[in-house]
């Protein structure tokens, strides 16, 4: 096969990439603090693109800047679900999380199916079909600023994280609880604001997204198993493997997709995920228990 062809192929891996990598960002956060699996990640996804959907059809605002409403209206959703029914309902519980995020998913799922119908819908810019030269590969413009601002928002995310107050509460949190208590970090407030954070990096992620892809009350369900398997690659709870995992889920789609078509790409990803849990269950970076 041309080589110019297998770079291409690569380029474009990478650029999907950084979209799967933000994504997984606010589920490994989640797991990281939480210690569970968020069921409503995906769903949630799905609540953000519709919402950067009618700020476009209804408001004319571009999707790309919509981002500035949908950051924050995602982590005040997440932050009040938390502290009024996630936190209320678990009762302490890790288990009682779980329960409750998969019974939020389906709920959200269903409601939106009874709202919006079972249709796709797509979005159209003015840069939608503006074509940029990268090496061997001529990629879509949007597709372009999508992995530029999805990498910044993670490096930004990580910063965050080290170097401010409250993220290194989170980290505490994260790494002893009881200990947490003792300094006089309040371990509810934190959960809620880890909570609303990984439901912020969803509303920067349906903002970048719709200019590429669609939306459909189903389509969690598509983004949430690739961020399972990026969190699961890089190894749960940590953020370069979500970095790391998502570049190379990207890569076996962009790859599987021109070796196996379209159609029969993302079985890959399936393998991968397989193929992690057999010979290294902690992931490519997580810590071994």
């Amino acid at each position: 096969m041309d080589a110019n062809i297998i770079a291409a192929a690569a380029i474009n891996g990478l650029l999907l990439g950084g979209i799967y990598t933000l994504v997984a960002s606010g589920l490994t956060l989640i797991y990281g603090v939480l210690h569970i699996i968020n069921f409503a990640h995906g769903s949630m996804l799905m609540l953000a693109m519709f919402g950067v959907f009618y700020l476009l059809t209804l408001l004319g605002i571009d999707p790309y800047l919509s981002i500035f409403i949908m950051v924050p209206a995602m982590f005040v959703l997440g932050y009040l679900l938390y502290k009024g029914l996630i936190g209320r309902l678990s009762s302490g519980k890790d288990e009682n999380i779980l329960l409750v995020t998969l019974g939020l998913s389906i709920l959200i799922e269903n409601l939106a199916l009874m709202f919006f119908k079972g249709d796709s819908r797509t979005i159209l810019v003015s840069y939608s079909d503006t074509m940029v030269e990268v090496g061997p590969a001529f990629v879509p413009l949007p597709k372009l600023i999508s992995f530029a601002v999805a990498m910044g928002l993670c490096a930004a995310l990580g910063l965050f994280m080290q170097r401010t107050d409250t993220g290194r509460a989170i980290r505490a949190v994260a790494k002893e609880r009881v200990g947490a208590r003792l300094v006089g970090i309040d371990v509810d407030r934190i959960f809620a604001i880890s909570y609303g954070i990984g439901l912020a990096t969803l509303g920067a992620a349906a903002s970048l997204m719709m200019p590429i892809f669609y939306v459909s009350p189903t389509v969690g369900h598509v983004f949430v198993l690739v961020a399972f398997t990026v969190v699961v690659l890089g190894g749960m709870g940590s953020f370069l493997g979500a970095v790391v995992g998502g570049l190379i889920i990207g890569l076996t789609e962009s790859f599987g997709g021109l070796f196996l078509g379209e159609s029969m790409g993302q079985i890959g990803i399936s393998l991968i995920f397989i193929l992690i849990l057999l010979f290294r269950p902690s992931g490519l970076f997580g810590a071994k228990t």
